[in-house]
């Protein structure tokens, strides 16, 4: 059996099928989580820096390791929402794919400028590119209610 995530219909916190049983692995996982969600609260305060990637991320890592943490995250008033989107819609809100788009293209922008390697230059704008090629495909919340 996968490490896979229930989700409810109602919007509710998702029960965890399958969680870590190494103590070492779940203190890891918690640990990653932690870091993850640090890195997306200062992506709240700092413009260029994505914040639901990370929280996804967060979310990833309690699931696995601590459905308390993992519940926290799900019901938090300022997360709870993009989270709930990417699990029941895998969509993103416009101003989350936004910001995480001008992000992509602004690091990765730097990176190339910055690196005098000519194939670590190449890889990154392959990296960057296929990044925000995968960004751009994911749908937008509020495009979910409008007809094709």
């Amino acid at each position: 059996m996968s490490n896979t995530i229930l989700v409810s219909e109602s919007g509710r916190h998702p029960e965890v099928v399958c969680p870590v049983r190494s103590p070492l692995l779940r203190w890891t996982l918690v640990v990653l989580g932690t870091f993850f969600v640090a890195l997306g609260v200062v992506g709240v305060f700092v413009p260029l820096m994505p914040t639901t990637v990370f929280i996804i991320m967060a979310a990833g890592c309690y699931a696995r390791a601590s459905p308390r943490f993992h519940r926290w995250l799900w019901e938090h008033r300022w997360f709870g929402p993009s989270l709930r989107a990417w699990s029941q819609h895998r969509s993103m809100p416009r101003r989350a794919r936004k910001v995480a788009l001008v992000s992509v293209v602004a690091s990765f922008s730097l990176s190339v400028a910055v690196v005098p390697v000519w194939w670590v230059r190449l890889m990154l704008g392959a990296m960057g590119v296929a990044l925000f090629v995968f960004l751009w495909r994911i749908p937008i919340l509020e495009d979910l209610s409008t007809p094709l």
